[in-house]
């Protein structure tokens, strides 16, 4: 969920049709500012223009709104005047209302401004449902609590096809009474999410690249200030102009987002236009859309009946401001989804007619993978008479959502199907029909017709014409078969719906009471305008429910800090917006107090909690001054005791971790998020972000040792590591510098040899998706999950988003795409494993009030482990018996319901700016004995660290059960 500021109604001109959205998003960016600004030392948002339309309110000519009380006045809410308000009874909770379209519509997300004449009634958690008759409901496609406040809240989720939206209000938001209310409340038209571009080309009829860098590659380079041109040095060429975007790859195509050239020089800003697609770049067909972009300097969308596509072709056909014969264009990006097209292994074809006299064109040949080998209807001897049929038998029952036709190949045009009918049978007898009548263009490129999600065995296409009536014949060369569009591939893991949270969540603790503390900064959606408190939500997964607390017993913002698991399971949280403070968080007794101030002043922090139950930071110049700048001092580490407070570490230097940034403060940018893992005698090995890593000692004074570089790996700012087994990390993503900087894909596995000693790298395979902004989570298996990011690196812009998961698996030391999220996770987003399994992802803007890439909201990813290949829910083994405490070095006896064949721990997480100190798994070898199976915990503290771990057990399959709570030391 997140919070704009706009009217409370504002038309959409279409359906999935045109959108315009904000023309600007925030990101850090250095200025001056005022010495009396208390934030002088933060780096403040500014304008970066977007990349990819938000989604805005539809019309609602023609709807109606009913609720459960007061249903009359219901109407109040869909009305565009927020002065009227429909309020109910104070009955009992819940309260609902419902919107209907009285049509079917593309849904992405939905607004509530609360009431504007009265606190009264806000409502605090709440559930949204769609339907199609009123009658059955879906379940929940969005949770959540909003706050308290008057504020617009917005829900967003992926893109749903439905008539009716139902908003139940579960509670009041401030517990005065049991009415609900609201002032709006608007739909939000849907689209497909903005698709990676990692391994992307872009290719055009002219580019400059005399005068300037204007090729045609900087269209898909995330940077919003380089841009394509065409040329104009000497004679400039004509107009039209050609820009091809070839994806590598297929996919379910339904967008173009164009972004102009900078506001600096409106020359190229294309008017007139044309798109087209294509699955070889020969044969693109008629144009998906055409029309004129407005001679702004504002991101415009186009979306379009989905397709099967490879390339895209952007055709200028003028220039907004007849300024002259050039096109140009900042970033374009294409809106879809990974190609959803069946296998085909086993499956039949058969039709009303097959020609097999004069050639070889059964219908088997349109499922045979290749487009030279065709189905064509009997022409030898007499021909039958149209219409005729072609029948896909899939052998089994399952979801599908449409289909592509390739037609014959371009040497001939015969039977090319015109006018067409789909039906489809669960048992080939009793047929549907899906499309009543559609017409296919007259040339050779590939067709594709979606419909709405149906199961079915058998499809049939009914060809009613011949596209240039050049005969009574039918031919195809491949029919593929769609699943249903949003569906769970199998092996991809799943998503659940967004659940609402009163705050963004910039930072994020697992708790051992299986809940998740988050926290924003001095307000819920900025981390400028105070100090001195903390707004807080804690999120209960079993139940769903969020509740909001703000703290100001400690004096303390600690947005931007350091977090480090105690070994007694408490949470300590140092620096950040109030930069030399600390504050201790009790999940025992739900508490917060103050601890001792650090040494050194300091946010952008890391710390990891050391063998001995110390914690150890260094770096952090984002606040508390900029180290090696204007008379302060480089932030060398400091160490915490529960019995000394804070001690200064001079002998551990934080010279040797810095990175190359280009940021000319000092180390602003610097000494940021170290990557600590603390190990064996109190040491900390710093693996990164910087390519030289060194190992730190906490005894005396502190010491410094380096521990080499990372193979060819540069600085790999906002990328992260996570250990996932025995002094085993995987380190990924990042950018050489903060901001503003290219992304990479590349990915390494470090091997500690040993306190002190160089750590070995290994280069293994890179990911699918460049990544800067993204966070890693080490599931029980031993697999990282990587979710979010963006490929090029900009603070609080979605530009570039990644939102596919992936899962890097040690085995093989390659990366496989999971499922999409439906919301993009970049900077300031977390992820952590939660005990049952699953992952928690939340978060990313804190940016102000209105702000677009704020994200009140967070998803679940249930990875593929927990799935059958159906989708259904996987067989969990149970532990039945497990100690809820163990010493170092001790042997546990663990008892589990059906046979298991590994375990593993994992630590509880702590998270914020892409880096968590406190996760690491650790294998723990089985002996079978009788009634159970008998564990090790590891000798070495360093190595299995003090404080709160969830213990696995995973099955032949590698299903892992929920986790036992157990803990070490």
């Amino acid at each position: 969920m997140r919070v704009r500021t706009w009217r409370p109604r504002a038309a959409a001109a279409a359906v999935l049709c045109v959108l315009f959205g904000s023309a600007y998003a925030l990101h850090e960016e250095n200025a001056e500012i005022s010495s009396a600004d208390p934030h002088a030392s933060h780096v403040m948002p500014s304008a970066v223009p977007v990349a990819v339309t938000q989604a805005a309110p539809l019309p609602t000519k023609g709807w109606t709104a009913t609720a459960d009380s007061y249903p009359t006045t219901a109407g109040r809410v869909i009305d565009g005047n927020a002065g009227t308000i429909w309020r109910t009874a104070p009955t009992k909770l819940p309260h609902m209302i419902i919107i209907d379209t009285h049509n079917r519509i593309a849904l992405s997300g939905l607004t509530y401004l609360p009431a504007t004449d009265s606190a009264s009634g806000r409502i605090g958690r709440y559930e949204i449902t769609i339907s199609d008759n009123g009658t059955t409901w879906s379940t929940p496609i969005a949770t959540g609590t909003w706050a308290d406040d008057k504020t617009l809240k917005t829900v967003t989720f992926g893109t749903r096809i439905t008539r009716l939206v139902r908003l139940r209000a579960l509670t009041e938001a401030g517990n005065r009474n049991t009415s609900s209310s609201a002032s709006e409340i608007s739909l939000l038209g849907g689209t497909d999410p903005a698709l990676a571009r990692t391994g992307w080309t872009a290719s055009a009829d002219s580019q400059e690249t005399a005068a300037e860098n204007g090729r045609a590659q900087n269209v898909l380079d995330g940077n919003t200030r380089s841009y394509w041109h065409t040329q104009y040095t000497g004679a400039s060429p004509a107009l039209p102009h050609r820009l091809t975007i070839d994806m590598k790859k297929r996919y379910l195509v339904s967008g173009l987002a164009y972004l102009p050239r900078p506001a600096t020089s409106a020359n190229g800003r294309i008017g007139r236009f044309t798109i087209e697609t294509s699955t070889n770049g020969v044969d693109w067909g008629n144009p998906v859309s055409s029309g004129a972009f407005a001679d702004s300097a504002v991101v415009q969308s186009r979306t379009f009946t989905p397709r099967i596509a490879r390339f895209v072709r952007l055709t200028a056909l003028s220039e907004a401001g007849d300024r002259g014969p050039w096109s140009s264009a900042a970033e374009i990006t294409v809106l879809g989804r990974t190609d959803p097209s069946l296998a085909r292994t086993g499956w039949v074809a058969t039709a009303d007619s097959q020609e097999t006299a004069a050639a070889n064109d059964r219908a088997q040949n349109v499922l045979d993978g290749n487009a030279s080998t065709i189905w064509h209807t009997r022409y030898a001897g007499t021909a039958p008479k149209l219409p005729h049929w072609v029948t896909i038998d899939m052998r089994k029952a399952q979801g599908i959502g449409g289909l592509t036709y390739l037609p014959r190949p371009a040497g001939s045009a015969n039977g090319r199907i015109g006018r067409y009918q789909i039906y489809t049978s669960v048992d080939g007898t009793t047929w549907t029909a899906r499309i009543t009548e559609g017409g296919f263009p007259d040339n050779s490129a590939l067709q594709t017709v979606v419909f709405p999600a149906v199961t079915a065995r058998y499809v049939r296409v009914r060809a009613l014409s011949e596209a240039g009536g050049r005969g009574p014949w039918s031919s195809a060369a491949e029919i593929n078969i769609l699943g249903p569009s949003g569906s769970v591939a199998p092996g991809s893991g799943s998503f659940s719906a967004p659940v609402g949270f009163p705050l963004v969540p910039v930072a994020a603790a697992q708790l051992p009471n299986g809940k998740i503390l988050t926290w924003s900064a001095f307000q819920p959606d900025s981390f400028t305008g105070g100090y001195g408190q903390t707004v807080t939500a804690t999120y209960d997964p079993k139940t769903g429910v969020v509740t909001q607390r703000t703290i100001t017993a400690t004096g303390h913002d600690m947005f931007c800090p350091g977090i480090s698991t105690l070994p007694d399971g408490r949470i300590l949280v140092t620096g950040g917006n109030d930069s030399d403070k600390t504050s201790i968080y009790d999940p025992a007794t739900d508490a917060w107090t103050a601890g001792p101030a650090m040494t050194t002043p300091r946010g952008y922090q890391a710390s990891a909690t050391l063998s001995d139950g110390r914690v150890f930071t260094i770096g952090g110049s984002w606040s508390g001054g900029h180290g090696g700048q204007n008379g302060t001092p480089h932030k060398n580490g400091e160490v915490w005791s529960s019995d000394g407070g804070w001690t200064a570490l001079p002998g551990t230097d934080v010279v040797p971790m810095l990175t190359g940034d280009a940021d000319p403060n000092g180390d602003y940018r610097k000494d940021n998020h170290a990557w600590l893992f603390a190990w064996s005698g109190g040491s900390v090995l710093q693996a990164g972000p910087s390519r030289a890593m060194n190992w730190y000692g906490t005894s005396g004074d502190g010491s410094t040792t380096p521990a080499g570089t990372r193979g060819d790996a540069p600085d790999q700012m906002n990328g992260n590591a996570v250990m996932y087994d025995t002094g085993k990390i995987l380190a990924l993503g990042g950018s050489p510098d903060y901001q503003n900087s290219t992304a990479t894909t590349n990915a390494y596995v470090l091997t500690i040899n040993g306190v002190n000693n160089g750590v070995t790298t290994r280069k293994v395979g890179s990911m699918a998706n460049a990544r800067s902004f993204a966070n890693s989570v080490v599931l029980p298996d031993g697999k990282v999950a990587v979710f979010g990011g963006q490929g090029y690196a900009v603070p609080f812009s979605d530009n570039a988003s990644v939102y596919a998961a992936e899962l890097w698996d040690p085995a093989t030391g390659k990366f496989t795409t999971m499922a999409t999220a439906s919301v993009p996770r970049n900077y300031h987003s977390v992820a952590l494993l939660m005990p049952d399994g699953r992952v928690f992802t939340g978060g990313g803007g804190l940016c102000g009030t209105g702000c677009d890439t704020n994200h009140f909201d967070g998803q679940t990813f249930t990875p593929p482990y927990l799935l059958n290949a159906n989708s259904t829910a996987a067989t969990r083994p149970v532990i039945t018996s497990a100690p809820s405490t163990a010493l170092n070095g001790s042997k546990i006896t663990v008892k589990t319901d059906s046979a298991v064949t590994k375990f593993a721990i994992v630590r509880m997480g702590t998270a914020t700016h892409t880096v968590d100190t406190d996760q690491r798994r650790l294998s723990l070898p089985p002996t079978t004995i009788t009634g159970g199976y008998e564990l090790t915990i590891p000798a070495d503290a360093g190595v299995a660290l003090p404080g709160y771990w969830m213990l696995f057990a995973l099955n032949a399959k590698g299903v892992p059960s929920v986790a036992k709570v157990i803990k070490i030391g």
